[in-house]
C-alpha cells in the first residue's frame, strides 16, 4: 500500500501535476491548506502549508506571498515575502525574490533569482541541535557544594 502511494507520489511530482489554480486577479487573506499541486499566479496574504507528502507548491512570476510557506517540494519565480520549509526541494527560477529564509534539503537556483535572507539546509540544523534529555531523574540530584 505505502509503496503505491510513494510511486503515485513520484509520478505526480514529475509530471508537474495543477490540482488547484489561483489565477493572477486573485487575492486571498488568510491561511491555505493544500493537497496535490498548487500553482498561485495571484496574491496570498497569509500561511500556506501542504497536507500531502508528495504537494508542489509553484508561485508563478506574478505571484505573490506574504507569509510562511511549508511543503515538500516549491518552486519560485515570483515574489515571496516569508519563510520557505521544504522538505524535499526548492527550485528558484530566474524571476524569483524571496524575503525571507529557506529551509531547504536540495535548493536549485537560476541565474537571476534573488535572495534576502538566509539558506539553512535541514540536515545540518538538525547536526547543530542541542539533544534533549533522555529520561529525567526520578529524583533531584543532590549536588556536594562544601569545600574539600
Amino acid at each position: 500500500m505505502f509503496d503505491r502511494d510513494k510511486e503515485r507520489i513520484r509520478r505526480a511530482q514529475r509530471a508537474g501535476q495543477v490540482d488547484t489554480l489561483i489565477g493572477e486577479k486573485v487575492v486571498i487573506r488568510g491561511d491555505i491548506h493544500f493537497s496535490g499541486g498548487l500553482y498561485l499566479a495571484g496574491r496570498v496574504h497569509g500561511s500556506i502549508s501542504a497536507q500531502d507528502p508528495g504537494a508542489i507548491l509553484t508561485l508563478a512570476e506574478s505571484g505573490l506571498v506574504e507569509g510562511e510557506v511549508r511543503a515538500p517540494v516549491v518552486v519560485i519565480n515570483g515574489e515571496l515575502r516569508g519563510d520557505v520549509h521544504a522538505s524535499e526541494r526548492v527550485e528558484l527560477a530566474s524571476n524569483a525574490r524571496v524575503l525571507g529564509n529557506i529551509h531547504y534539503k536540495v535548493v536549485e537556483m537560476a541565474a537571476g533569482a534573488a535572495i534576502s535572507g538566509r539558506l539553512l539546509h535541514a540536515e545540518t540544523q538538525q547536526l547543530h541541535a542541542v539533544p534533549e534529555a533522555e529520561h529525567a531523574p526520578d529524583r533531584p540530584l543532590r549536588l556536594n557544594t562544601a569545600a574539600a
